[in-house]
């Protein structure tokens, strides 16, 4: 008999993209119990059914898009997040880790949950290791 106790649940955090996107193979169980997402994975959702040349692929992406659109009021990328996101660049060039390119996305999610002051749920923790002194990362 394990003497381990189940973490409880977060009162709240921001979803990245790659959670939305596995959204209902999770169990629910490992997430706040009140999600949020940025305006930024919001975008990211928003060019997925384009970048595609597959019609189910694009029918799919396209349904996660407007399933997204009606469950969230997604938290903007304001001049709080911009400021966070200069802490969040410097830490991850500090590290000697990519900052550019479509990293810097994942990096504009990880600055709106640094500002809100909010943990960062993502299927990819490791992208997100360099930031460990600048928010809660919680791999799921």
């Amino acid at each position: 008999m394990s003497n381990l106790v189940p973490e409880p649940r977060r009162p709240r955090g921001i979803l990245d993209t790659s959670v939305i996107i596995d959204l209902e193979k999770l169990d629910p169980q490992v997430l706040p119990v009140e999600v949020a997402i940025s305006a930024i994975t919001l975008a990211e959702l928003a060019a997925g059914p384009h970048a595609t040349h597959d019609p189910d692929e694009r029918a799919r992406r396209q349904d996660r898009l407007q399933r997204a659109e009606a469950a969230f009021d997604p938290l903007p990328f304001d001049a709080d997040a911009s400021r966070a996101y200069g802490r969040v660049y410097a830490a991850v060039v500090a590290s000697r880790r990519k900052a550019r390119g479509a990293r810097a996305v994942d990096l504009l999610i990880a600055s709106t949950a640094c500002a809100a002051g909010l943990p960062l749920y993502t299927r990819n923790p490791a992208d997100f290791v360099s930031l460990v002194d600048l928010v809660d990362v919680i791999g799921v």
